[in-house]
């Protein structure tokens, strides 16, 4: 399927021991740069998370983001009664050992080693959920590239089908456009005051129908549009390939401009341009 490479995905997986929240967003990019950031207690899973977006998408600028918000139970201050009581007391034996009162400061207190602390989160438990809610968001994030891209896919077919009726229309102008060539050769000899033989007047007009033939650029047009159809119906990355047939397109589109004898076939060459240029500023968002 068709997959545009802007997206954005936002997951959030909530446990025991808090809320990670994963936000990825994307922009086209010729290969895969991807940009993390991670809080320090997950920076060892990196090389795991760069491996399993590298198996998952392969174009796009990409930016992922992973936060961490601990659980109540997690930020609650557990005091060690036990140590602290053992300080409380040592405290006031050096007050009677000096004979003045000695004041105790909880906050001194509450920075004795051991005294207070938090409930440490299982971290392992963390990187594993972490890797799995990063699974379930690059699903949604590839979910939305596939919507995007299967808007650009119809957008492209829409256009591939006015080229074809802009190859078909030029198919049937040119025995019409040869023949007020013809004519035009006649009046213009006949103005000049010269006569022309009627073999001589036929091979002229020859001439010019070699020159301005482009049934092979036509047929070229076709094939192009076909295959830009079948790649669409690839399930791969397209946009290469798209961005190729681009280029095959926009040279045939020229060529008949060249050739052109007449108004209309250097319209419809412009009209292609504009066609192809619409496609190719598409295709650059192409996965």
């Amino acid at each position: 399927m068709t997959r545009s490479m802007t997206a954005f995905s936002r997951h959030e997986q909530v446990s025991d021991q808090g809320t990670l929240i994963w936000e990825i967003r994307s922009v086209n990019h010729r290969y895969l740069e991807l940009a993390l950031r991670l809080e320090e207690s997950f920076r060892p899973l990196e090389m795991d998370i760069r491996k399993l977006f590298a198996e998952r998408i392969a174009r796009g600028k990409i930016e992922a983001s992973l936060r961490y918000q601990p659980s109540q139970q997690q930020t609650a201050l557990h005091i060690n009664a036990p140590l602290a009581q053992s300080i409380i007391n040592a405290c006031d034996q050096l007050a009677d050992m000096a004979n003045q009162p000695l004041p105790i400061d909880p906050l001194r207190l509450l920075q004795w080693p051991g005294v207070a602390d938090t409930e440490q989160a299982d971290l392992q438990a963390l990187k594993q959920q972490a890797i799995a809610a990063l699974d379930a968001t690059i699903n949604d994030f590839i979910a939305g590239r596939e919507r995007e891209g299967q808007a650009l896919a119809e957008m492209i077919e829409q256009r591939c089908e006015d080229i074809l009726q802009i190859a078909e229309a030029v198919k049937q102008r040119l025995p019409e456009i040869l023949e007020q060539q013809r004519q035009r050769l006649i009046q213009k000899t006949a103005e000049l005051g010269v006569t022309l033989e009627p073999e001589r007047l036929e091979q002229e007009i020859v001439l010019l129908a070699q020159k301005s033939d482009v049934a092979e650029e036509l047929d070229r047009l076709q094939s192009h549009v076909d295959e830009v159809k079948r790649v669409l119906q690839r399930d791969e990355p397209i946009g290469r390939r798209l961005d190729f047939l681009m280029q095959e397109l926009n040279r045939e589109a020229n060529t008949l401009g060249s050739k052109s004898i007449d108004t209309d076939t250097t319209r419809y060459s412009v009209d292609l341009k504009v066609l192809i240029e619409q496609m190719r500023e598409q295709i650059q968002n192409i996965e």
